[in-house]
C-alpha cells in the first residue's frame, strides 16, 4: 500500500459508492432529526427494471403492506408477507415471527427505507422467483430509552421473492448460507 495506512485503505472503497453514501445519509437523517417512524419504498433513478408494470406494481404493495404492517406493530401482518418456505440463512418462518415479536415489544414507532436499484425474474411460471436488490435500514424508537436506534440496515441485499397464492411474499435472501458468519456481520432477515 503506497503512502495509506489500513484504516483509509479499508475505509476507501465505501466513500467511493454512491449507494452506500445514500444509506448512510438517510440513516443519520433519521437519527439526528428524531423523526417518527416513517416508511419510504421507491425505486431509485437509474435502476435495472426487467419486469412489467403490473409486476412492479405488485412488488411496491407488498412492500407497503409491510410499511403498513410494521407501523401498526401487526405481527400477523407482517407475518403474512413471508412465503411459507421462507428460509434465510437458516431462519425460517418461526424465526422471523420470534424477531419481529421481540422488536414490536422492545421498539415503537418503526420506520424503514427501501431503495430498489435492481428488479428482475428469474424462471418463469410458477417456478418463477423475483430478484429484487435493495440498500434501506429500520430503525426504531426504544421503549427502555426513548431513543431512535438503528435496528437493521442493508446495501445492496438481494430479496427473493415468490408467488404464492397469486401474491408476491418474501421468500429469503441471496447468498449461500455460511457455516459462520465473518466477524462484524450480521444476517438481514426481515426482508
Amino acid at each position: 500500500m503506497t503512502g495509506l495506512t489500513r484504516d483509509s485503505a479499508i475505509a476507501r472503497p465505501m466513500w467511493l459508492c454512491p449507494g452506500r453514501w445514500m444509506l448512510v445519509a438517510v440513516a443519520a437523517l433519521s437519527l439526528a432529526t428524531g423523526t417518527t417512524g416513517q416508511a419510504a419504498t421507491s425505486i431509485s433513478q437509474g435502476a435495472v427494471v426487467e419486469v412489467d408494470q403490473t409486476t412492479i406494481n405488485q412488488i411496491l404493495d407488498l412492500f407497503h403492506k409491510a410499511d403498513t404492517a410494521i407501523a401498526a406493530g401487526n405481527l400477523d401482518g407482517i407475518m403474512a408477507l413471508y412465503a411459507t418456505q421462507y428460509n434465510y440463512h437458516g431462519l425460517k418462518q418461526e424465526d422471523i415471527r420470534k424477531i419481529w415479536r421481540d422488536l414490536f415489544e422492545e421498539y415503537r414507532d418503526l420506520g424503514e427505507v427501501h431503495f430498489f436499484s435492481k428488479i428482475v425474474k428469474v424462471g418463469s411460471g410458477s417456478n418463477a422467483i423475483i430478484e429484487v436488490t435493495c440498500t434501506g435500514s429500520l430503525s426504531g424508537l426504544s421503549k427502555t430509552s426513548g431513543l431512535r436506534l438503528p435496528i437493521d440496515s442493508w446495501y445492496e441485499e438481494v430479496h427473493f421473492l415468490t408467488l404464492e397464492g397469486g401474491l408476491w411474499r418474501i421468500r429469503g435472501n441471496a447468498g449461500e448460507t455460511p457455516r459462520v458468519l465473518p466477524f462484524g456481520t450480521a444476517p438481514h432477515p426481515l426482508f
